[in-house]
């Protein structure tokens, strides 16, 4: 019977969490307002400065956006300020293999990710929602929805009262192996118009029967409140979490304007409706 137990959700992880096939269009060059001579990177790469070391530091901004001011104990102060790796560096595959870039991303976030293959898509943004707690402490409030009953597993239970790095990550990859992209859309309540959205807000498919998730890591907004983001993700299998580059506007890359019909990342197509927030 335990052996059942243990293999039931792992499947249903792999299975129902998955990433799928992903998107095999082409680029297309659209036009919109391109940035201005201070917004352009040395290297000719729009929006992208080489040299940048975190998200904030090396995307630059379209003319006329701003990037909101967080306090540093926001959610938004840690998205923006997550590491990055050097910008020639591949996303590297939980067994140290690499994904190629073939355009679908520009930067590579500098987290660990283990070296099982359970560090998927809503995995990474299940993980960076509680290393943000975890960074600020607030260890009662890193709980995830299991996929089997729906309730939530909470760290403090798990840790009890070892709240030392390991034992955290343990946690995470038990939270990984029994949550997923189902598990975490039914938990999320939903954000009525992508006008609303938030950094660190999440887009969500479930699937049927396989799923994705992507996480708005960014977010700036110009005069009249337009608001524009980047997109980051893992994916199958197990990878480091990655920013997307924009295939239907290449020159707003990387940036989004998400107030559309159709949100079309490289790698998977997702809709408003499936915009989710945290509580």
């Amino acid at each position: 019977m335990r052996s059942i137990y243990v293999l039931i959700p792992l499947l249903s992880c792999q299975v129902f969490s998955g990433c799928g096939q992903p998107n095999v269009a082409a680029p297309n060059n659209k036009t919109l307002n391109p940035a201005t001579t201070e917004s352009i990177a040395p290297d000719g790469n729009q929006f992208i400065k080489p040299d940048g070391m975190t998200i904030k530091s090396r995307i630059l901004l379209p003319e006329g956006f701003k990037r909101p001011t967080y306090r540093v104990e926001e959610f938004g102060h840690f998205l923006e300020n997550l590491p990055l790796y050097p910008i020639d560096q591949e996303v590297h595959y939980y067994n140290g293999k690499i994904k190629p870039r073939n355009n679908i991303y520009n930067s590579v976030v500098k987290l660990d990710i283990g070296k099982r293959d359970l560090h998927q898509c809503a995995d990474a943004v299940m993980r960076l929602r509680a290393d943000y707690l975890y960074q600020q402490k607030r260890y009662k409030d890193i709980k995830f929805n299991f996929l089997s009953d729906s309730k939530p597993r909470a760290y403090t239970s798990y840790a009890k009262g070892d709240y030392s790095y390991p034992t955290y990550w343990k946690y995470l990859e038990y939270v990984f192996a029994y949550a997923n992209t189902a598990s975490l859309h039914d938990e999320l309540p939903s954000v009525k118009t992508t006008q609303e959205v938030k950094i660190g807000d999440t887009f969500i498919q479930k699937g049927s029967p396989i799923g994705h998730a992507i996480i708005v890591i960014d977010l700036a907004k110009d005069s009249t409140g337009k608001t524009i983001v980047l997109l980051a993700q893992s994916y199958m299998p197990a990878q480091e979490i990655q920013i997307l580059n924009n295939w239907d506007n290449s020159t707003l890359s990387p940036w989004y304007d998400i107030d559309q019909d159709i949100i079309k990342t490289p790698e998977w197509t997702f809709y408003p409706k499936n915009l989710k927030t945290w509580e």
